[in-house]
């Protein structure tokens, strides 16, 4: 590509062997011709045929680039190594299992010009979600429990896709499963968030890496982390003096 794209998608995957075709495929059918886009997908150590895949499918969609960690370090590692290694000012996240459409993608870009200049993340809202009822109520416990902590008036922040500033993503204070918290750390960075109801899709291939006990045991001592974060926040406006 000639010139720096002005969107990023970040894409994780891991273990996603027959996903990885057909949401290429649909970012691409989304974005081409609308904007200058490129493709980042972040392959956390799969041991299936992941990375082939993708390399196969780098030689008919030129906007994809393929990172590869050389040890499994979880979702929120490979997202901000696809958004430090992006080239450009504005990022879209999806998760690699297919369920978030790409078709939202334009939806959100519109949002985002009818936005105010503080609004720095657009967060992904499942209205319709299409998972198990285990994992709609263990989601549904959570999200309230989060709000009630955190005050981030985000109806769903475990949404996959999102679009999002890159300097104000990277200016976040990094650790484990950031990820389900943007919108509480973009707002204690003094940023606005908006929630924008996207669609949400039945997996269709491999299985889910996670199972509702595992992510309620860390998501509880992520949550208080993030409150003491919040809590000893301090922000300030400041000026350059010239003489």
């Amino acid at each position: 590509m000639s010139t720096d794209p002005q969107l990023a998608v970040v894409v994780p995957v891991c273990n996603e062997e027959d996903n990885v075709a057909p949401l290429v495929g649909e970012i691409l059918a989304a974005l081409r011709g609308r904007i200058g886009f490129e493709i980042v997908y972040v392959d956390d150590a799969s041991r299936d045929a992941t990375l082939q895949r993708l390399r196969e499918l780098q030689a008919a969609a030129p906007e994809l680039r393929v990172l590869r960690h050389l040890h499994n370090a979880g979702q929120s590692t490979a997202v901000r190594n696809g958004v430090k290694a992006a080239r450009a000012p504005w990022i879209a996240t999806l998760d690699g299992d297919g369920q978030n459409d790409p078709a939202d993608i334009p939806k959100l870009l519109e949002r985002r010009a009818s936005a105010p200049a503080e609004v720095k993340l657009f967060a992904g809202w499942r209205v319709n979600r299409q998972d198990s009822g285990s994992k709609r109520w263990a989601s549904k416990f959570a999200n309230a429990l989060r709000s009630r902590l955190l005050r981030d008036a985000t109806p769903d922040t475990g949404c996959g896709i999102k679009l999002f500033e890159r300097d104000a993503f990277l200016d976040l204070p990094y650790f484990d499963h950031m990820h389900r918290y943007l919108p509480a750390l973009m707002q204690r960075a003094g940023w606005q968030t908006v929630s924008v109801p996207v669609n949400h899709r039945p997996r269709t291939a491999g299985v889910s890496k996670y199972n509702n006990l595992g992510r309620a045991i860390v998501g509880i001592r992520d949550l208080m982390g993030v409150r003491w974060l919040i809590t000893r926040s301090r922000r300030t406006g400041i000026e350059e003096l010239r003489p």
